[in-house]
C-alpha cells in the first residue's frame, strides 16, 4: 500500500487512475511516499522522512525545495506541457488585448449605463481613444522554445506574423514540432531589438530572474508589447514602469499582478489564469500521477527536474532502484555489492543528470533486506528501494 498526501484539490480525473486497493489518498496523510501538489508553497516545509516523491501537477516548481529534495534522495516531477494550449490560448488573446485597448474600451463602454439614447452616438464618437494596430504582419519575439513556446509560435505564423525564436537550449522533439517558418534568434538581444510584441516562456531562476531590466529595455522597439505568462520575477518592476512612462513599451501584460502594477492604463494584470482551464487541469493531474505512479510501482523516472529521465520494462518480479552522487565507481561498489550476495542481475541501467547518478537494477530472485543495507551504507548512496512483484 503506498499512501499519497495532496496539498491541494487534485482533478478526480488524475486520482481515479491509483486504484484503491493499492493507494491510500488524503491530505491528512503525515508521512507520505508521495505528494501530489499544485501551487501549495512547499519551501519551509519539513520534509517527510518517508517521502520518496513529489509530482507536481503544473510546470514551474519554484513552490518546492528541490535541492533539499535531491539531497534526500527524492524525486520531483513536473508536468511540462500538459497545460500548454491553455496557456498559448491566453498568449493570443494577451497579444489582442495589448494591441486593441479592448479592456479599456469595455469599461468605458460600461460607463456609459443610463446615458438611454445617448450611448450609440458617445459610442461612435469615443471608440478612436481605443483604436489599436492587427498582429497580423508584425514580428513577435518567442524566448523560450518549450511545449508553450513551439505552441504559440506556429499557431501566431497561422495568424500571419512573422515569427522569431530564442532558445539556446532547445530540446530536439521542441524543435522537430517547431514551423519551419520561424526564424532562429542569433542573440537574446537580437530578438528583443527586433520584435513588436514579445513573449516569454522561461524558468524563473538564478539566470533568468529580472531579465526584463532597464539594459534590456534600452534596446528595445519603440513601442513594443510584453506579455509575460511565465512568472512575474522575470521582469524588474520598476524598470517596467519606467519603461511604460518614457513610451518604450506600450503595453505589458502580466499573469502576475503585484500592487505597484495595479490600477497603471497600460499595464493588463490577469490573476493567473494561464492554466486556468478544466482541460488543462485534468491534463496536469494525469500526467503529474501517470508519472509518481510509474516510479513508486517501477522505479521508473520521466520527467523529472532534479532526476535523469530512466526507464526500464521488467524483466524479473525483483527490482532494485539507487540513487547516488555522480562520481566514479559508484554503480561498480553497487553491483560488487549485488555480486557478495550472490545476486544475479538480470537487467540494468544507469543514468546521470548534474550531481545525481540513478539505477534500476532487476535481480533473479529475493533481494535480502541485509544487501539492501550493504547498499544504503555506500558512501554517496543517497535513495535505495526494493520493488517487488507477486
Amino acid at each position: 500500500m503506498f499512501t499519497i498526501q495532496t496539498l491541494n484539490k487534485i482533478s478526480s480525473t488524475g486520482l481515479d487512475l491509483l486504484p484503491r486497493d493499492v493507494y491510500e489518498i488524503a491530505s491528512s496523510i503525515t508521512n507520505p511516499d508521495a505528494i501530489l501538489v499544485r501551487s501549495f508553497k512547499m519551501l519551509d516545509m519539513e520534509l517527510p522522512t518517508n517521502l520518496k516523491a513529489i509530482a507536481r501537477a503544473g510546470a514551474g516548481v519554484n513552490n518546492i525545495p528541490v535541492d533539499a529534495c535531491t539531497e534526500k534522495g527524492i524525486v520531483v516531477f513536473n508536468t511540462p506541457g500538459a497545460n500548454a494550449n491553455a496557456v498559448k490560448e491566453l498568449v493570443i488573446a494577451s497579444m489582442l488585448l495589448a494591441s486593441r485597448k479592448i479592456v479599456k474600451g469595455i469599461n468605458w463602454a460600461q460607463s456609459l449605463k443610463g446615458k438611454g439614447d445617448e450611448v450609440a452616438p458617445l459610442v461612435e464618437k469615443g471608440k478612436a481613444e481605443f483604436e489599436g494596430p492587427e498582429i497580423k504582419g508584425k514580428r513577435l519575439g518567442i524566448i523560450g522554445l518549450g511545449a508553450i513556446g513551439v505552441a504559440v509560435a506556429n499557431d501566431a505564423v497561422h495568424l500571419g506574423m512573422e515569427v522569431m525564436g530564442y532558445d539556446p537550449f532547445i530540446s530536439v522533439d521542441a524543435a522537430w514540432g517547431l514551423s519551419r517558418a520561424v526564424i532562429k534568434a542569433q542573440s537574446l538581444e537580437q530578438l528583443i531589438s527586433t520584435s513588436d510584441y514579445i513573449t516569454v516562456h522561461v524558468p524563473l531562476d538564478n539566470k533568468t530572474k529580472g531579465m526584463f531590466n532597464k539594459a534590456r529595455f534600452d534596446i528595445m522597439k519603440k513601442g513594443v508589447r510584453i506579455i509575460n505568462l511565465a512568472r512575474g520575477g522575470l521582469v524588474v518592476n520598476q524598470d517596467m514602469m519606467d519603461a511604460l512612462e518614457n513610451g518604450t513599451v506600450a503595453c505589458y501584460v502580466t499573469d502576475f499582478p503585484e500592487d505597484e502594477l495595479l490600477g497603471h492604463e497600460k499595464i493588463i494584470t490577469i490573476p493567473h489564469l494561464g492554466a486556468s482551464t478544466p482541460e488543462s487541469e485534468e491534463n496536469c493531474a494525469v500526467m503529474a500521477v501517470s508519472q509518481l505512479k510509474d516510479f513508486l510501482e517501477y522505479g521508473n523516472i520521466k520527467n523529472s527536474v532534479n532526476f535523469p529521465d530512466c526507464s526500464m520494462l521488467p524483466t524479473s518480479n525483483n527490482r532494485l532502484i539507487a540513487a547516488n552522487e555522480n562520481i566514479p565507481n559508484m554503480v561498480g561498489q553497487i553491483t560488487t555489492v549485488l555480486a557478495s550476495s550472490k545476486l544475479n542481475i538480470a537487467d540494468m541501467v544507469h543514468r546521470h543528470r548534474g550531481t545525481i547518478g540513478y539505477s534500476i537494477i532487476d535481480i533473479e530472485g529475493p533481494i535480502p533486506a541485509e544487501t539492501v543495507e550493504r547498499v544504503r551504507a555506500i558512501q554517496g548512496v543517497k535513495m535505495v528501494r526494493v520493488i517487488e512483484k507477486k
